[in-house]
Order: C-alpha cells, then sequence, then structure tokens
C-alpha cells in the first residue's frame, strides 16, 4: 500500500511539472492570430489554421459555417427605457450563420470572443444584444441547410482595436479565427 500511494503521490507530482509545458503550448498556439509579425514563430499550416478567414470569407466551425459581413462601434445599444451604454464602447459584430450539418444545432452568441492585438480574449455581451432590433445572436435554433443573420455584441475599453474573432459552433468546439484587420 505505502509504495502504491508513493505511485500516486509521483504520478501527480510529475503531471504538475508537465502543467506549465501545456499552458506554454496554448499560448504559442493563439500568438499567430494576434499579430502578423509572430507568425515566423510558428509552422505555417498551424497559423493558418487559428486564423482561417477574414472579413467577408466564409470559415467553418464543427457544424456550422460562419461570415463575418460587418465590424462596427456603437455607444448604446436600445433605445428609450432599453437602451444600453458599454462601460467602455460597444463592437457589433454582424455574421450569417449557416448550419452545414445534418441535425438542427442551437448558435449562442456568449461563446464567441473577441482577440485584441495583446491577445486578450473579451466575452460577448449578451445582456446588451438582448436589445439589439433581430439579432438572432443570444441563442437561436438553426435547421439544416438554413442560415441567420446575428449581431455579437461585445463592451471593451474604448480605442480598443481588435485583430480577430473566434467563432464557436458550441462551447466545446475547437473555434475558428477570422481576421478583422
Amino acid at each position: 500500500m505505502l509504495f502504491a500511494g508513493c505511485g500516486v503521490l509521483v504520478a501527480l507530482t510529475g503531471d504538475n511539472t508537465n502543467s506549465p509545458t501545456v499552458a506554454t503550448v496554448r499560448q504559442d498556439e493563439t500568438a499567430p492570430a494576434v499579430g502578423d509579425d509572430q507568425e515566423t514563430e510558428q509552422p505555417a499550416d498551424e497559423s493558418e489554421d487559428k486564423t482561417a478567414g477574414k472579413v467577408g470569407t466564409p470559415v467553418r466551425d464543427g457544424k456550422f459555417q460562419f461570415t463575418v459581413k460587418k465590424v462596427s462601434r456603437a455607444d448604446s445599444v436600445g433605445s428609450g427605457f432599453t437602451e444600453q451604454k458599454p462601460k467602455g464602447e460597444f463592437i457589433l459584430i454582424v455574421i450569417t450563420v449557416e448550419n452545414i450539418g445534418d441535425e438542427a444545432q442551437s448558435f449562442a452568441g456568449s461563446v464567441q470572443k473577441l482577440i485584441d492585438a495583446d491577445g486578450r480574449e473579451y466575452e460577448a455581451d449578451t445582456g446588451a444584444a438582448l436589445w439589439l432590433k433581430d439579432s438572432k445572436s443570444l441563442y437561436e435554433q438553426i435547421n439544416p441547410g438554413l442560415s441567420v443573420d446575428g449581431t455579437v455584441v461585445f463592451d471593451v475599453p474604448k480605442g480598443l482595436n481588435p485583430v480577430a474573432i473566434e467563432l464557436h459552433d458550441s462551447l466545446f468546439s475547437g473555434g475558428v479565427r477570422v481576421s478583422l484587420k
């Protein structure tokens, strides 16, 4: 028993030493999407996979095909008593989401991420998106072969220049990045 317990302790300790390596690999994988100057540090095929497209170009993640149509800024969303003001400023990203699978699937705006030049990730502001007319970005069931247009809203510091959006077909998908430059 004592030897078995020591073996478990050694195995657990061994896992802890490997954890920083895993974290370092994740940071390196996201680096190419942050700026063009860092792409030389990654193999070409790996960086191409992470930033797969640009505005107007269809990209795929899982059972969804995404097309970023427009990027804009706003000082508020909604109107009258439903008007929402950002802590910084809103960035609105209009996308088309098409279900390319063979069964209905739900699109959730809340799992999309905005990326800045330093690699920081910003979560969607679903509370603000609630007040957009015809947004369809909160939670939308999409049948196979159909598509919806939606606007994903991000509350970011004033003047932030996002470099990419990471689009996901679900919370657990790998995601695909679209350059916003």
